[in-house]
């Protein structure tokens, strides 16, 4: 099915007609003509090098003449003279007389397994078209219809861009304690490898501008240690919090995610003694004897989401 056509998409009559001004140039053949499917039927709508106006708007139907055949099986064919050719049906035969057409090859334009369009070249003779005019005609057929593929590919990105502009997005949901807690680590880890002093400042502060909103929209947290292990209102008092220094919070801030210290090494450019050393200085400033104690502490101190 093809895609709902966007109104700044041109009629695809012109890209029939180039099509077929190609295929007479390629085919060396004079009279040629074709049209679109639509509703499931062929009309026949553009001419060149036809002699009366007998075939013009002929609605043909899949399975009764040449170009029904080539709808019904979706390939080209052939017949070295219409009127008595006993492979088709005859449904047509008057328009085609009064034409004076006699040898007709006609190709089916595919667009993604269906057929849009079907294009004829025909001679006033009987002389059989030969292979060169087929595959010159099928050629053209090929052409317009990766020219309809393409403008239906632009109908279907322009149509998606209106659903998005008629459509407001839905809201995000609220991200949740554990998302919070992966976003301020990290930040606080791209600070801790900035060189410039003032910018890094600049972000660290920004880390307890997140905190501390953190703290006001959370509702408290109850951790495995029992007690209140998150930023919640029964936080510590800002006079009443130990001092733990940038590093040691980049440290336990990882230490919070489950990172063991040479995975928060990692992360935030140290060595893993290093970090040995700033989680050992911060577990003595909260009072504490291991590092999961030290997380639900400073959580507790609201120095960590």
């Amino acid at each position: 099915m093809p895609f709902p056509r966007s109104p700044l998409r041109p009629d695809d009559a012109d890209a029939f007609r180039h099509a077929l001004r190609l295929a007479r140039q390629r085919t060396g053949v004079r009279t040629v003509f074709g049209g679109e499917v639509a509703d499931g039927a062929l009309r026949l709508t553009e001419f060149t090098g036809t002699l009366t106006d007998s075939m013009r708007g002929l609605r043909v139907v899949p399975g009764r003449g040449l170009g029904g055949y080539v709808l019904a099986h979706q390939r080209p064919y052939a017949v070295n003279d219409y009127v008595p050719a006993t492979t088709i049906t005859h449904d047509y035969d008057s328009p085609v007389r009064r034409e004076g057409i006699r040898a007709i090859v006609a190709a089916p334009v595919t667009v993604q397994g269906g057929v849009r369009g079907v294009l004829y070249a025909a001679t006033r003779d009987t002389t059989p078209l030969g292979d060169r005019a087929t595959a010159a005609l099928m050629d053209a057929a090929r052409r317009l219809a990766g020219e309809i593929a393409v403008r239906e590919e632009v109908d279907r990105r322009v149509r998606l861009l209106e659903t998005a502009v008629e459509v407001p997005p839905a809201q995000p949901p609220a991200p949740g304690l554990d998302a919070l807690r992966d976003l301020h680590a990290e930040l606080r880890g791209i600070a801790q490898q900035i060189e410039d002093t003032k910018l890094r400042d600049r972000l660290r502060q920004a880390c307890d501008r997140f905190l501390r909103a953190g703290i006001e929209g959370e509702g408290g947290d109850t951790g495995p240690e029992g007690g209140d292990s998150g930023a919640g209102p029964h936080a510590d008092r800002t006079e009443d919090r130990p001092r733990l220094s940038p590093r040691e919070l980049d440290v336990l801030s990882y230490v919070a995610l489950g990172c063991t210290n040479a995975e928060a090494a990692q992360y935030l450019g140290l060595e893993p003694e290093t970090v040995k050393a700033y989680l050992r200085s911060a577990t003595r400033k909260l009072g504490v004897h291991s590092r999961h104690h030290a997380v639900a502490a400073a959580r507790r101190h609201g120095l960590l989401p």
